[in-house]
């Protein structure tokens, strides 16, 4: 999916949407953990993952712009440090010139005014004042891959924020995860215009009909009940 289309879809949808989308897919719902949150609340990005692992020394990450492309977002390993910073406003500044969608960090900023002023959607685990503490030998791969909590991500995946949080999906598929997406949006909007209505949610899926059939059948989930209405809410 080309970077234009990634922005003008995702801006119709939510991560949410697309985590229920990979549940219905049966793929993996990588979500970053909730400690990750946007600077600015109401941020979005959605991109390429450029990936980089910071071992102290910001020149990872200007190597990394070397190589990404208009559009992609820098995700930053810091290894979950809370005792450091690793990015700033000058990395904010060089990637906003770059072209790049965002930042997101997994560890810490700081110069968060200054990042405010600036525009660029920064996601992180939150600030400190300290820059790195100490410099160590880069690892091998330090520009192929980067953890992101329990997940590793690369330039195989795109990342997308919003104020539920972050989460990667493979490019490889996103297509298909997309449209997924937007179908289940369509659904609960028209479930809550109908709510609005005067029509209960249990009244649309048929929830007495699901009691009587699990007293018959136990073994039945509500889940299993929603697929056979169309009931867009678990997935």
């Amino acid at each position: 999916m080309e970077h234009d289309e990634l922005r003008r879809r995702f801006a119709a949808l939510t991560t949410a949407h697309l985590a229920d989308a990979c549940l219905r897919a049966r793929t993996p719902v990588r979500c970053a953990p909730p400690s990750l949150r946007a600077l600015v609340p109401g941020s979005r990005l959605a991109g390429r993952v450029a990936p980089a692992r910071h071992v102290g020394s910001v020149d990872v990450f200007l190597e990394a712009l070397e190589s990404a492309a208009p559009g992609d977002v820098l995700v930053a390993d810091n290894g979950g440090r809370t005792d450091e910073s690793c990015v700033g406003d000058l990395m904010a500044l060089e990637a906003q010139a770059a072209g790049l969608g965002g930042l997101v960090v997994w560890g810490l900023h700081r110069d968060t005014a200054e990042l405010r002023e600036i525009g660029l959607p920064v996601f992180s685990l939150g600030a400190t004042p300290t820059g790195p503490l100490s410099l160590n030998a880069r690892p091998d791969g330090a520009l192929d891959s980067a953890a992101v909590g329990q997940w590793t991500v690369g330039r195989a995946d795109l990342v997308l924020g919003d104020d539920d949080g972050v989460l990667f999906l493979p490019a490889d598929g996103a297509e298909d995860l997309f449209s997924h997406a937007e179908s289940i949006r369509d659904t609960e909007r028209r479930q809550a215009d109908r709510i609005r209505a005067g029509v209960p949610l249990r009244r649309q899926v048929g929830f007495a009909g699901y009691l009587a059939a699990r007293r018959q059948d136990p073994a039945l989930t509500f889940r299993d009940h929603l697929r056979s209405v169309g009931g867009a809410i678990e997935e």
